[in-house]
């Protein structure tokens, strides 16, 4: 399993299928294991993980790391966290920050891989392209919304989550249900799935 495994993620970091669309050319950005319990479904990544290859290796990245009360380290530790986006390459900015995510990655891609990570026990759906492209999750009509019915899509293993974006801060203030409720049960669920051998 883990050799087949390894051999599907590095198929997925050499894809060069949008190639043509994206404005940087292809980096796929993403990290997995098939030991991993918990599971970051994403938009896509963004220009400084693009350069780096480290997935939200970025002011974004910090605040989810807070969110999750998670340091580096384990963050990037692939055996437990694996980091699957519904776009693996950074799509190019457009006038409100990023572009969204290439629309033939999820497709081509995740029927392959997510089936692969059998130990998984939480998803996290960040933002709303990850909302709408899991299978199965029933969303609300806006973002606010979905992320409002967090206890019921963590009844079924996916917690949604507003992207860590600091140009969401106004949401963050206008909703604060968010840290108040929701960040301190995804603490305590992500602690105990880490500390899950």
């Amino acid at each position: 399993m883990t050799a087949a495994l390894d051999a599907l993620l590095a198929e997925a970091r050499a894809c060069r299928l949008c190639a043509a669309q994206l404005p940087l050319g292809p980096r796929p950005v993403l990290q997995a294991a098939a030991t991993a319990r918990l599971l970051i479904v994403s938009q896509a990544p963004g220009r400084k993980a693009h350069e780096t290859g480290i997935p939200f290796n970025d002011a974004s990245g910090d605040r989810l790391r807070a969110w999750l009360g998670v340091d580096r380290a384990a963050f990037y530790d692939a055996r437990r966290i694996a980091i699957v986006p519904m776009g693996f390459c950074f799509p190019g900015t457009g006038k409100g920050g990023d572009l969204p995510p290439r629309p033939e990655c999820a497709p081509a891609w995740h029927p392959r891989l997510l089936p692969r990570l059998a130990q998984v026990r939480l998803t996290l759906a960040i933002g709303q392209y990850a909302q709408a492209g899991l299978p199965g999750e029933r969303r609300g009509r806006t973002l606010t919304g979905t992320v409002l019915a967090w206890r019921e899509h963590l009844a079924r293993g996916v917690l949604p989550l507003p992207h860590p974006s600091p140009r969401n801060r106004l949401w963050l203030k206008r909703n604060p249900w968010f840290e108040a409720e929701l960040l301190p049960e995804l603490r305590r669920r992500v602690a105990a799935l880490l500390a899950t051998p």
